[in-house]
């Protein structure tokens, strides 16, 4: 089975479980640090999709802390997700929160997310292609490597 990504963000999969990266230190989920009053990208993402579990598209996540970072106002939003769309962006493999936080995202059929922490069942369930209670089958991909793979 192949990931699916949908054509409107190119970034939102469907049916998919991004595991962390390889090369991920982390043995839990853990929440992202951030300073005060200027939370981190990773920190406004995990704030985002932990509150609302399958509420949001990655798509929704990516360009919503885009926006909120530059205090784009939400009249404004409708065009500027459009021109920030129409350039490639990068997707939710690409996340401090695969890569150093401990979290997996589970993208369900409709494409919204959720964060599964490392340590949880659920997490190995996932990895063991073990199915949510009425869950599809889902494609398993990896979040990016912070470093390049030895040689």
């Amino acid at each position: 089975m192949i990931a699916t990504v949908v054509a409107m963000d190119r970034v939102d999969y469907v049916d998919t479980f991004i595991a962390v990266a390889q090369d991920c230190m982390a043995e839990r989920g853990t929440v992202p640090a951030s300073k005060p009053g200027n939370p981190s990208i990773a920190a406004r993402a995990f704030a985002m999709v932990s509150e609302h579990p399958y509420r949001y598209t990655s798509g929704d996540v990516i360009f919503t802390v885009y926006a909120d970072r530059r205090g784009i106002p939400d009249q404004e939003r409708a065009a500027a997700r459009a021109e920030f769309y129409a350039r490639s962006q990068a997707c939710l493999r690409s996340s401090d929160l695969g890569k150093r936080y401990g979290w997996g995202i589970h993208a369900d059929a409709e494409g919204r997310i959720a964060l599964v922490a490392v340590e949880s069942s659920e997490y190995a369930d996932f990895l063991s292609g073990h199915l949510p209670a009425g869950g599809a089958p889902v494609t398993l991909t990896k979040a990016m490597r912070s470093s390049r793979a030895p040689r």
